[in-house]
């Protein structure tokens, strides 16, 4: 198998100045001043707190588009003596910050904070993607970018593929994926202590950041590995919390990829029996859930090589697809329900000898997940915080993934060097703070029932569930101005969420045209 697709397997968990108070708002029951004169709508430069921001240009892949921000930057240390004073041997990093400006002439005094996911992905590079979520935010608020260290602009810890290796897939291999982590870890001991890029690392830039802004309250949005981080800070920073979005909630209490081989199957059947419902499509294929073992099974005894042409740069790509490689197509497909509405027929297609759909959709779905695959700072955090609750188990051996990705972590974790985490790292938030939590009903990595979990230790909170949706629905139908709603009054149980509820799966194409009418 193609190394960098090992490493990807094998780790992948998938795989926001002034600060006015133009009005008095609900924070911990009084009002705060303002920290600095307002932004000029033609500034180029000003400092808030004591982070000196620049006017910048947000890059968009694919694209000459680019977003308007300001950029900074924070020097923290690598390592902190107990995760609060600076090891006075140790090196300092830069971390990279972007500020989104609002659009309101004064805009309010809370920040919003946006937590991207991964691990691995930089906020500031995610932007482009997620920003039409935020736009009623920044109708009067900033929005506050920050690149976890290890990621995007601060130290990210890079490892490039080997140009050598062919694209060949060959299966899961324990002894080339610790031979990979091994090769990865040589590139990334050059600039980094792999110890120091964990969740409990980035709560201490997070709460650095803030105090050199000038110690304003954050707004939280966590999204996917986001909300790990947005719990870890509620926990120690509490002071620091106004409010908690967590999109696509990973609870602190579960180890990351135990239940994922099962989760992605209960996804896949809920999905499917979309199909079943309707009767055009039942008719076109039948049981979806029970080709694609069929079609798994068949790849298991028997790779196939294939060849089509990329659907971005149009050239021929040559691949090997075999039962490890197709559930790691699956899955990405099943993140969103445009790309699972293609799911029935592509299986049907691949069981016929034609893998073009399965692999095109696929080129498009990991293009932009690219830099994802090739940072291991997903490897500084799971190393630490759950590889060693990680086990394979027996009723997980006939499902889709397998117990593949638990042991590809682990085989990779036997490398890659870790600290420990905190003895208190997996126990259950428990505040007062506003929460709004947003779950996809059909999400194949973070399922609505971690969503019910999170919720029990929380006295102001509201679960809201998207019907037919997958990973990531913050941007879905109403749900962006819900959040804003919530942001502005903190009342997540007066929501008027009916919209939510119209919401509802794409249905799937029962041939290249689209859906049955």
């Amino acid at each position: 198998m193609n190394k960098r697709n090992l490493l990807r397997i094998a780790v992948a968990i998938a795989a926001a100045a002034y600060f006015g108070w133009h009005t008095l708002k609900q924070n911990g029951g009084a009002s705060l001043p303002a920290l600095a004169a307002p932004i000029p709508a033609d500034a180029k430069a000003f400092t808030l707190g004591t982070l000196a921001f620049k006017a910048c240009e947000l890059a968009q892949k694919h694209s000459g588009a680019t977003t308007s921000a300001f950029c900074a930057a924070v020097s923290v240390p690598e390592r902190r003596v107990g995760n609060r004073h600076a090891d006075p041997n140790g090196r300092n990093i830069d971390l990279r910050l972007a500020l989104i400006k609002s659009d309101a002439v004064t805009a309010d005094r809370d920040i919003v904070v946006f937590l991207a996911g991964g691990p691995g992905q930089s906020a500031i590079d995610t932007w482009p993607q997620i920003a039409p979520a935020f736009a009623p935010l920044l109708q009067h608020h900033h929005v506050l970018l920050l690149d976890q260290r290890g990621t995007g602009g601060s130290n990210a810890l890079e490892c490039k593929p080997d140009e050598n290796t062919d694209g060949g897939d060959a299966g899961f291999d324990a002894a080339k994926v610790r031979q990979r982590t091994q090769e990865c870890l040589a590139q990334v001991i050059k600039h980094a202590d792999p110890r120091f890029y964990t969740t409990t690392d980035a709560v201490a830039d997070l709460e650095a950041v803030r105090q050199a802004l000038g110690a304003p309250a954050f707004d939280l949005v966590g999204v996917s590995y986001g909300t790990r981080l947005a719990q870890q800070y509620a926990m120690r920073h509490a002071d620091g919390v106004r409010s908690i979005v967590l999109d696509s909630v990973a609870p602190n209490t579960i180890a990351l990829g135990q239940d994922f081989a099962e989760n992605l199957d209960n996804a896949l059947k809920l999905q499917f029996a979309e199909c079943e419902k309707a009767p055009a499509c039942k008719a076109q294929f039948g049981d979806s859930y029970a080709s694609l073992m069929k079609l798994r099974d068949a790849l298991r005894d028997k790779p196939q090589d294939y060849a089509f042409r990329d659907p971005v740069t149009f050239t021929v790509q040559n691949k090997r697809l075999d039962g490890f490689t197709l559930a790691g197509l699956v899955r990405m497909f099943a993140y969103t329900p445009e790309t699972a509405a293609l799911l029935p027929l592509s299986i049907k297609e691949g069981l016929q000898g034609d893998y073009t759909p399965l692999a095109g959709q696929n080129q498009i779905l990991t293009g932009d997940m690219a830099d994802l695959a090739e940072n291991a700072m997903q490897l500084s955090v799971i190393c630490s915080e759950d590889a060693d609750l990680l086990a394979p188990q027996p009723q997980d051996a006939n499902t889709l993934l397998g117990n593949n990705l638990v042991d590809g972590i682990k085989a990779a974790c036997a490398v890659w060097p870790h600290a420990t985490r905190p003895a208190d790292f997996h126990s259950p938030l428990k505040t007062d703070k506003p929460v709004l939590i947003l779950e996809g009903a059909f999400d194949p990595v973070t399922p609505p029932r971690y969503g019910e979990e999170t919720l029990k230790g929380l006295t102001n909170a509201r679960l809201l569930i998207a019907k037919g949706q997958g990973h990531n629905v913050i941007g879905r139908g109403c749900i962006p101005k819900l959040v804003n709603e919530f942001i502005d009054k903190l009342d997540p149980k007066t929501l008027d969420a009916k919209c939510v509820e119209r919401l509802g799966p794409t249905p799937a194409f029962v041939n290249f045209n689209g859906s049955s009418p």
